[in-house]
């Protein structure tokens, strides 16, 4: 996060393991939120929303916080990948050292699992936030509210996707059902309300 745009871009573009698909899901998520902020700041103080004032003033502090929390989970998906690319490279000549290899690797996996799981939760949130401002800020900025809803949608399917990802490599299919099936209900809970922003401001 400390890098310059087109330096992120940069080493997106590289051949480093990471940043990837998650540390990208994130920002995007990030700039989701912070569009949602800008329709919210961009409605305070005018006479005409003084009615549902305060109502935005409590939402672009959630907001913020949560552009925070995505700011964040950039930097913990590039930390949690890089033990997984590690854990491929252990040695598995012996039984012992195949035993050690697949138990580092599960764990790594779980790790690698949880930050794009995060990703999503906020990108939900995100989107109900975008909801609130589509419906209260000002209708001069309600598109920026739909890019938000949309940006949100976006980050939080790619973030299910590495979600997935990681899932397909685990020794345990319980869990790794499991970890899918929570992916899998914060898609179903949140895309359709960010199609129906997109939709509501789309139309109007």
């Amino acid at each position: 996060m400390n890098l310059s745009c087109e330096g992120f871009l940069e080493e997106l573009a590289s051949k480093a393991a990471a940043p990837g698909g998650g540390g990208a899901s994130a920002l995007v998520g990030a700039a989701g939120v912070a569009l949602g902020s800008m329709v919210g700041s961009l409605t305070v103080g005018k006479k005409k929303y003084a009615a549902v004032e305060a109502d935005i003033i409590a939402l672009n502090v959630r907001a913020e916080a949560l552009r925070k929390q995505l700011e964040a989970l950039v930097q913990a998906d590039a930390e949690a990948f890089l033990p997984v690319a590690a854990a491929y490279k252990l040695p598995k000549e012996t039984p012992e050292q195949q035993a050690h290899k697949a138990a580092v690797l599960e764990k790594a996996l779980d790790r690698a699992c949880a930050v794009p799981l995060e990703v999503m939760t906020a990108c939900g949130e995100g989107i109900a936030l975008a909801a609130e401002y589509a419906e209260k800020g000002s209708v001069l900025a309600r598109s920026d509210a739909g890019c938000a809803a949309l940006f949100c949608k976006a980050a939080m399917q790619a973030a299910g996707l590495n979600v997935k990802v990681n899932t397909r490599l685990m020794a345990d299919k319980a869990h790794a059902d499991a970890l899918e099936a929570r992916a899998e209900q914060l898609l179903a809970e949140f895309v359709p309300q960010a199609d129906r922003v997109y939709q509501t401001v789309s139309n109007e």
